[in-house]
């Protein structure tokens, strides 16, 4: 019965999940320039653009931010979705290769196994707008365009260190390969240092919500006297929430990362789902295409571009709505 309520939450809270369609889509007519022409034909550019996953809507709404920006200025935008697949990833960047794009928004699944589509990339002297998680091999990129992840993480850790001030046991629930997730633990755990917090249990997540669905259902049977779940994203989070619910838990704090709708929408119902270190995905997809113009153009431009990242909780979710991102 719990595991039936668990998975009739996660259907409710990854309706939006699938909106930008099946694994290793390329969206549109962009594919081929859009008139049967290989993309690239024309005195217009052409941009690629891949993220971890599109199954996610911080990564849909960034690729919308920068389609709109791109398209006003009458470019092309081809889009993939390795849907957290490197292999697939480096098989589709090579394909926008050949395909003769100018330049590309780049969000790595693995953030080390990327390697090989960079070496091919520089190859093809094509550059690298790397958005949100850094690759390992940052000597490839032209420019880096990301949130404050570790203060994104630090916000979460210093409020919890407010509502539990005597510490307590929490979980962990992290992302190895994602960089801009080790970025925020690693912001957390310099804000709880000290703080006489136990990690009983740190377990990878993969950003997913059903895989941190199942992880904290076995962390809350282990250790029933958890106090406070840390996600890496809002996914996590909303994972960790789903298995509380469905195990009749309704006293722990549980945070995440992103500032997503459906995390706000959890921290208005004054639920267990407590805060989220927000992040902006519509100024980093206009601020990448800022930074790509003035590459492509020849101009002056930033190497690394960071956007701001704070906490939303109980007491300012209003002012940020529940309907969208901020």
């Amino acid at each position: 019965m719990k595991k039936w309520m668990a998975l009739i939450f996660i259907s409710f809270m990854t309706l939006t999940l699938a909106a930008c369609g099946a694994e290793g889509e390329t969206s549109g007519e962009e594919a081929n320039g859009g008139d049967g022409a290989p993309a690239g034909d024309g005195d217009n550019f052409v941009f690629g653009y891949t993220s971890m996953t599109q199954n996610n809507p911080f990564f849909q709404v960034l690729e919308e931010a920068i389609r709109e920006e791109v398209e006003a200025n009458g470019d092309e935008l081809i889009t993939t979705n390795p849907a957290m697949d490197v292999s697939l990833q480096i098989n589709q960047i090579e394909d926008m290769i050949t395909q003769g794009i100018d330049a590309i928004f780049l969000n790595p699944v693995d953030w080390e196994g990327i390697r090989p589509a960079l070496e091919m990339l520089e190859e093809a002297e094509i550059p690298i707008i790397n958005y949100d998680t850094e690759v390992k091999d940052m000597e490839y990129v032209t420019a880096y365009v990301g949130s404050d992840n570790k203060n994104a993480g630090r916000v979460a850790g210093d409020d919890m260190v407010k509502r539990f001030p005597e510490g307590g046991k929490i979980a962990v629930l992290d992302s190895p390969t994602m960089n801009s997730v080790n970025d925020r633990i690693e912001g957390f755990m310099e804000a709880i240092d000290g703080q006489n917090f136990e990690i009983v249990a740190q377990q990878d997540a993969r950003g997913d919500l059903e895989t941190a669905l199942t992880i904290t259902e076995d962390i809350l049977q282990s250790h029933p006297d958890i106090i406070a779940i840390m996600g890496g994203n809002d996914p996590t989070a909303l994972g960790a929430l789903a298995a509380a619910k469905a195990a009749n838990v309704s006293d722990i704090a549980i945070y995440g990362v992103d500032g997503s709708p459906d995390a706000k929408a959890e921290i208005a119902e004054g639920g267990m789902l407590v805060g989220s270190g927000a992040q902006s995905p519509i100024s980093i997809g206009v601020e990448s295409v800022k930074v790509a113009y003035q590459i492509l153009n020849g101009e002056e431009y930033e190497e690394r571009v960071p956007v701001e990242t704070f906490l939303i909780n109980g007491d300012n979710v209003d002012e940020y709505g529940v309907d969208g991102w901020q």
